[in-house]
């Protein structure tokens, strides 16, 4: 049976994508009907066909298809590229510090502190201790066990950054795993539940997630200002509906087999040391400074690495130890992150945008695809970086609408204005979870080693869908601002 699913992989579907690649590289740059669009960025459009392609399908390791796409886009649509490629009347080129800086990109050093802090915690015992004192509000019933996770993660993803949360729940979800045969698809409910809760949980606060203060901040420039509170009582009613739909939908896909989850601290054998305290006073300070990145100012890609200096200079984190940081995943992300370059680098995103004709569309029409394109964007460049990118534009496609003199200027207000399109897409941002490069979360639970591409881009694509109308009803008909 293996065999013949490598054959279809390598016979079947590697050719096919393949075939769309070159067909999307070759054809002449007038196919795409955009007046602006120039060869380079064709070429992204054909780079991005292809990872999305093999992300998708897992012909190949996802980490591998991450590699080749920094190499591709290196090769071909770099200022230091092949010479006969890479020549400035084909378009703005990627310089390629920029592509290659994606391997030690802030994000990826986070996973890397995360890594190494999870490491630690299992290595002392931390993660068990912590675990089962944070579950025990939900009892030992493992379908409440998911639960409790889905509302820690998502409470400590309004106030932290949703990475630095994902990071730190992988060290709570190793003992629960451990506990569960590996025969329960509950496993993988669970390891989901640190991207969805993560993402979910960034929307209820205007500090949850980059695109929320995106959002704020050009909202405050268009004269529209949100409070903290105003944006909380709206948004976390909106994060319990989703986190309860969420865990319905976890269970109903990847239900438990087993009926009883205890976590029992193991005996503990080594004695409490300096080492054990270091590390323990070394994962509370962590937390505490994620938690409050806001009021000390250092940010949490950095606090990340602060782990890393403490175990790796008193000996504590050694040789032996680094074997066990996952590396894969830390070349997914890179993958990710160079793609997302790409398309910035060579303006294709930019392009893509602006070809979008809102001044001609209905009000109803401009909110949806700005939602569409927003959540699009996000499952292949970072969220704080679509946000960036296409809010600025939609600021001034809202101010506009909301000008009086405007023909659509009721219908527009009507649906909730600037305040309602702008905040529907910091949301839509904010659901794109698709695949493991999708956001940060998503990667960390492909690290677990038991989520597939397909299970979550099949959870990725209904929370997204259920989210996205969710929001525009709730932002617009049942809570607006």
């Amino acid at each position: 049976m293996a065999t013949k699913k490598l054959n279809v992989k390598f016979c079947v579907i590697l050719p096919l994508i393949l075939l769309i690649t070159v067909f999307l590289w070759a054809v002449p740059v007038s196919f795409y009907g955009i007046d602006a669009l120039t060869v380079s960025q064709q070429r992204v459009i054909a780079i991005f066909a292809f990872a999305a392609l093999m992300w998708i399908f897992e012909v190949i390791p996802n980490w591998t298809t991450s590699v080749l796409i920094i190499v591709i886009s290196l090769l071909t649509v770099s200022n230091k590229g092949l010479a006969f490629l890479c020549k400035p009347e084909y378009g703005t080129l990627v310089p390629y510090k920029d592509i290659m800086a994606a391997f030690a990109d802030p994000v990826v050093m986070l996973f890397l502190g995360g890594f190494v802090l999870a490491i630690m915690a299992t290595k002392y015992g931390l993660d068990v201790t912590l675990a089962r004192t944070l579950l025990k509000p939900f009892g030992t019933k493992p379908k409440m066990v998911l639960l409790g996770f889905l509302i820690i993660i998502s409470v400590f993803s309004m106030f932290m950054s949703n990475t630095a949360t994902a990071a730190m729940m992988l060290a709570f979800l190793a003992p629960v795993l451990a506990v569960l045969p590996n025969d329960d698809k509950g496993k993988i409910g669970l390891a989901l539940s640190i991207p969805v809760a993560a993402n979910l949980g960034g929307m209820g606060t205007p500090i949850g997630t980059p695109p929320n203060a995106t959002a704020v901040k050009f909202l405050a420039q268009a004269g529209v200002d949100v409070g903290f509170a105003e944006w909380a009582v709206r948004m976390v009613p909106y994060v319990i509906v989703m986190i309860l739909f969420a865990w319905v939908l976890l269970l109903l896909f990847f239900p438990f087999k087993t009926k009883k989850l205890v976590l029992e601290i193991p005996e503990n054998k080594r004695k409490n040391d300096w080492k054990t305290y270091t590390v323990w006073i070394t994962f509370g300070l962590t937390i505490l400074l994620w938690a409050t990145e806001q009021l000390t100012g250092i940010n949490s890609n950095i606090v990340a690495l602060i782990p890393l200096a403490v175990f790796t200079c008193t000996g504590i984190f050694g040789k032996d130890d680094i074997k066990e940081i996952n590396w894969s995943v830390l070349w997914l992300v890179a993958g990710g992150f160079a793609l997302g370059t790409d398309l910035q680098g060579t303006g294709l995103a930019k392009v893509l945008i602006e070809a979008i004709p809102f001044g001609s569309m209905s009000v109803v029409l401009v909110i949806i695809v700005a939602g569409f394109v927003t959540y699009f964007l996000s499952n292949f460049i970072s969220n704080s970086a679509t946000a960036a990118l296409v809010i600025p534009i939609l600021i001034v496609v809202a101010m506009g609408m909301a000008d009086p003199a405007a023909a659509n200027n009721a219908s527009f207000l009507a649906l909730g204005g600037t305040h309602a399109m702008i905040i529907f897409v910091a949301v839509c941002a904010s659901l794109a979870m698709l695949f493991p490069i999708s956001t940060p979360p998503n990667a960390i639970a492909a690290s677990t080693g038991l989520v597939q591409t397909k299970d979550m881009a099949k959870v990725g694509i209904i929370i997204g869908v259920v989210g996205f109308i969710l929001g525009y009803f709730w932002l617009i008909k049942i809570f607006p601002f």
